[in-house]
């Protein structure tokens, strides 16, 4: 992805700006270091269950529905250019 495509515009959010700061900027290095959606997302949940303790879920991609339940205060949606990032703990 290069630099221009990667605007960032939050869509919706439940959380303290901290960590959506560690959101979006953990979203932005996992799009240099990879690819494939799958490994973005894998690369951001982990980040999250560790420093913010287990379950996180995270899905990217160009084209998908959601409709999920979250724990208050920890969820965010997101797009880092093209590429949508919804996040969120449940469990």
């Amino acid at each position: 992805m290069n630099q221009k495509e990667k605007k960032l515009v939050i869509k919706n959010v439940d959380m303290t700006e901290d960590m959506q700061n560690d959101a979006t900027d953990l979203a932005m290095e996992a799009f240099e270091k990879f690819n494939v959606e799958k490994d973005v997302a894998s690369f951001i949940k982990k980040d999250f269950d560790e420093k913010y303790s287990p379950t996180w879920h995270c899905i990217v991609g160009k084209n998908f529905g959601s409709f999920v339940t979250h724990e208050t205060k920890h969820f965010i949606y997101f797009y880092v250019g093209s590429m949508a990032v919804l996040l969120f703990k449940s469990g």
